[in-house]
């Protein structure tokens, strides 16, 4: 019987976003793959690298294949294949990964032989690899993408942390490209990325975070909610105002007061800094969010659902029973005898009696099942359960009960009637319909004990 959690999520998915999102993804990987396909071909045809017009670099041959692999990794998930061939996707992350990791390695002991020495010569000189810089941002991809594909959440929080670092990664590639290639501040910094390295890493990068967008750390960006808002308003000021801030300090820059190389890294470090600021903002908002809807959805004394929540999510779970043709029960209980416990013993042991009912409930049935307390002594499960399943549970809560008054020192017993209906297989009833008939079963099971105790 499949698990599906119920509960309502604190702030949805835009549906809407997650739409644009995924038509965003796909574009990105297909510029990703297109830029990196064709500056393998420019390397591996003869003659033809050196048609690129003078001040025109191509991504290193490495480079691009690397940037090829990982857009596969990403790539293969999202598309229908065979399971065969989506077990390729962190194949391809891994190898990118080895293949930065080695050229990195080569940088630093200054080994002699690298992996694009198999190349042919780029117009009668040899061809170079890619930069340390690049080898160091294509091991953080190529990581981030073997850890998207797994399903355990420790891995999965790796990711987003890889991610975010890519993210800081690339913003510094970009920063010191527009300072130093366009020289909007009138600059003359060192690139040591071709502007095909940076928009390829970026597309890769933004690739990457929509892969986590629906469940990760980014996902605040697609929330309906205040949090998301606010998340969307501010990004593009988080992203323009260190620009902003550093087009002021070109003025110091140019009259020598501060190192020019140094513009980059201090814009980057800003863009990030001021990027945790809205993530962490924006998940706090979140939080509050969930604390207030949780106010307005939950029984407080039971911790169970109210009338209100119940509605929401027991109309969800008959739903998607439909769509999946999967069997849909209905659970009423009633605590019994509580206005006999509440005349003779208090207010507080009646509490006490459904604060216990409502403990009962939780450690009987799924955390996917719907649970909510609908009326003072009257409670409601509803989940996917077969007529077996939905008599089996039955059987187990009046078990749990039974075993809960043996070890209870209360003056009094604790009761519970239960009935239960499934729905048919042409699932024409209404939940109402559903919960009017479990309610005639559960007086039909008060009436039978009466009749059992006279």
């Amino acid at each position: 019987m499949p698990k599906s959690a119920l509960s309502l999520p604190p702030v949805e998915a835009d549906p809407i976003l997650v739409e644009r999102m995924q038509a965003a993804n796909r574009v990105c990987l297909t510029a990703a793959v297109l830029i990196a396909l064709l500056n393998l071909f420019a390397w591996l045809i003869p003659g033809l690298a050196c048609s690129i017009p003078p001040g025109r670099h191509l991504m290193k041959a490495d480079s691009a294949l690397a940037a090829l692999l990982c857009a596969i990794g990403l790539w293969l998930p999202g598309r229908r294949n065979a399971p065969w061939i989506r077990r390729l996707a962190p194949a391809c992350a891994a190898a990118a990964t080895l293949m930065a990791a080695a050229i990195l390695l080569l940088h630093w002991f200054s080994l002699p032989v690298d992996l694009a020495s198999w190349l042919p010569l780029h117009c009668s000189e040899p061809v170079q690899s890619m930069t340390p810089q690049a080898a160091g941002r294509y091991i953080v991809l190529g990581l981030a993408v073997v850890l998207i594909h797994s399903r355990q959440r420790l891995a999965q929080s790796a990711a987003d942390l890889l991610i975010f670092c890519l993210c800081f990664l690339v913003v510094i590639s970009a920063s010191e490209y527009i300072f130093g290639t366009v020289r909007i501040f009138g600059l003359g910094v060192p690139t040591p990325a071709s502007l095909e390295t940076v928009i390829c890493l970026a597309l890769l990068m933004l690739a990457s975070a929509f892969s986590r967008a629906e469940e990760g750390v980014f996902s605040i960006f697609l929330g309906q909610g205040i949090g998301g808002r606010i998340a969307r308003v501010l990004a593009p000021f988080v992203l323009i105002v260190p620009i902003a801030r550093e087009a002021l300090r070109a003025r110091l820059i140019r009259a020598e007061f501060v190192p020019a190389h140094s513009s980059a890294i201090l814009a980057s470090t800003t863009i990030m800094g001021a990027g945790v600021l809205l993530v962490v903002l924006a998940w706090y908002i979140h939080s509050m969010e969930t604390e207030i809807r949780n106010l307005s959805l939950r029984d407080p004394l039971t911790g169970l659902y109210n009338s209100r929540g119940f509605s929401l999510l027991a109309e969800q779970a008959l739903r998607l029973a439909r769509r999946s043709q999967l069997p849909f029960s209905v659970l009423y209980i009633d605590l019994d005898n509580l206005k006999q416990v509440n005349d003779a013993h208090g207010h507080a042991m009646g509490s006490s009696f459904l604060a216990e009912t409502g403990q009962l409930l939780k450690a009987t049935f799924r955390e996917s099942d719907v649970m909510a307390r609908i009326g003072g002594d009257e409670f409601v499960v509803v989940g996917y359960f077969s007529p077996v399943a939905v008599s089996i549970a039955a059987q187990r809560l009046a078990t749990a009960c039974a075993a809960k008054n043996a070890s209870s020192t209360a003056p009094m017993p604790l009761s519970l009637s239960i009935g239960y209906v499934t729905a048919s297989d042409n699932g024409n009833e209404t939940l109402k319909e559903l919960l009017a008939a479990a309610d005639k079963a559960m007086y039909g099971e008060k009436r039978r004990k009466k009749a059992i105790a006279v």
